[in-house]
């Protein structure tokens, strides 16, 4: 995908001197070299990288306030980035700049056991997260696949395979505390698990991708690790029977911790790559968290509602390691589909419809892709109405770039005209930038206008979310 516009680059004097500043103020932690700036330019989206001038790797909250000031004085862009797991483009330099590298921000700052929550900096991964958790029985349940950082998991509103239980990012997030333009500190919220104190500060920088502020600490809402876990695999005649499944599994109250989906195409990528034997069917992936008696009533239950609708192999199992080699399997989906064509690369797209029009929605992109000579699998987080289409294409083909443009600007026009959205959890970057006018309409222009007054200087992540 072609870089799109953004703002025009600072003129060389400026750059150079803002540059030579925070060479003074970061002595080593700052570089310049070609290597470090091309990896940090790039995420795991198929979408053209673009690099920034300089990288700033930052220690503390007061050193990220010190580099936006001076990015600031200067009008020199800033692009924050930690674990560069984004699929649309969220860490593209399009105007060039400074990114902050918070990687090296990546401390467990407090964890609050009686409360069930906890404080960490933006650079602290998922799984590091909850392998500090694990002696205190709680653990943090948002997993979106890669071991994302949380920063950024909090910027890009994350979500994952346990949302259908325990929510997204939005949810999950109580405080943050974020560096603002002109290079202020603010802490948008106390650890109070409600308040009607003012507007909503956290919600507002939850997903805003860089574009308003650099999130430098996260309070973080946990939960007890269950006392007993099971999972299970399903297989179904047709996509329209497996979702059938999901919607009255949700309708009856049964209180599922992951419901994923498979399409065959994708069962027969899995299968392949993680030398599994599962039917190649639209398949679906369970999991359930509770006691072991509920645990297994649950398994009961979803197993009785699943041959209603034609669901055949059902096995579920508590080991531990058979459930980590099931799972593991769907985490790497994607690396199952790159290996449908040897030299190719993933395009990685999502949408999410009301869960009523999934199956409809779903279908009607099958359709599309028997129609293509592309290989596109599809999977998703049926209990909330989220799936994922992978393009697997030859980006030096031009052919094939412009069906999977094709493809993906009628999957997204699909889902807005079944009152979705045009993504349920990879968020906007500059790969969905334009779709976000056809999904919000005049809404587009409030928010232009809270980036424009809490960066008027268009200095944070310019050319993503909202065009200014």
């Amino acid at each position: 995908m072609a870089l799109p516009l953004a703002n025009t680059r600072v003129a060389p004097a400026a750059r150079d001197a803002a540059i030579a500043e925070l060479k003074a103020l970061l002595g080593d932690r700052l570089s310049t070299a070609t290597a470090v700036c091309e990896q940090h330019g790039r995420d795991e989206s198929y979408h053209a990288p673009s690099p920034p001038d300089a990288v700033a790797f930052a220690q503390t909250t007061d050193e990220v306030s010190a580099i936006v000031k001076i990015c600031a004085r200067h009008k020199l862009p800033v692009i924050p980035y930690a674990a560069g797991t984004s699929l649309e483009g969220h860490v593209a330099a399009l105007s060039g700049g400074v990114t902050i590298d918070l990687m090296q921000m990546n401390k467990v700052l407090e964890v609050n056991a009686e409360d069930l929550d906890c404080r960490v900096e933006p650079g602290v991964t998922r799984k590091q997260l909850n392998e500090y958790l694990r002696d205190t029985g709680l653990f943090f349940p948002i997993d979106p696949g890669a071991n994302a950082s949380i920063g950024g998991m909090a910027a890009t509103r994350a979500s994952g395979t346990n949302a259908v239980r325990y929510g997204t990012m939005r949810e999950n997030v109580l405080a943050l505390t974020v560096v603002m333009a002109d290079g202020r500190v603010i802490r948008t919220s106390k650890r109070a698990r409600k308040s009607s104190a003012g507007y909503d500060l956290t919600r507002l920088f939850v997903g805003s991708e860089g574009t308003l502020g650099v999130i430098t600490e996260i309070t973080l809402r946990l939960y007890g690790i269950p006392a007993a876990t099971s999972s299970a695999m399903c297989s179904f005649p047709t996509v329209k029977d497996a979702v059938d499944t999901v919607i009255q599994t949700i309708q009856s109250g049964i209180p599922i911790a992951r419901i994923e989906l498979a399409d065959d195409v994708q069962m027969d990528a899995i299968n392949k790559y993680s030398k599994l034997n599962q039917p190649v069917a639209p398949t679906l992936w369970l999991e359930f968290h509770g006691t072991e008696a509920s645990v297994a009533e649950q398994a009961e239950m979803v197993q009785a509602l699943a041959a209603e609708h034609g669901g055949a192999n059902f096995s579920w199992t508590t080991n531990p390691e058979e459930r980590k080699k099931l799972w593991q399997a769907r985490h790497d989906a994607a690396y199952a589909n790159k290996a449908l064509r040897p030299g190719a690369q993933v395009w990685a797209t999502d949408v999410c419809v009301p869960i009523s029009r999934l199956a409809e929605c779903i279908v009607e992109t099958q359709k599309d892709i028997q129609k293509s000579f592309l290989p596109a699998p599809i999977v998703g987080h049926v209990g909330d109405g989220n799936f994922h289409l992978t393009l697997v294409l030859k980006p030096e083909d031009p052919k094939e770039v412009a069906e999977a443009e094709r493809l993906n600007d009628r999957l997204v026009k699909r889902a807005l005209a079944m009152d979705g959205t045009c993504t349920g959890e990879h968020g906007v970057g500059y790969g969905k930038l334009d779709f976000l006018i056809a999904e919000h309409g005049e809404a587009i222009s409030v928010m232009r206008a809270i980036k424009q007054a809490l960066d008027p200087d268009n200095i944070f992540n310019p050319g993503k979310i909202v065009r200014v």
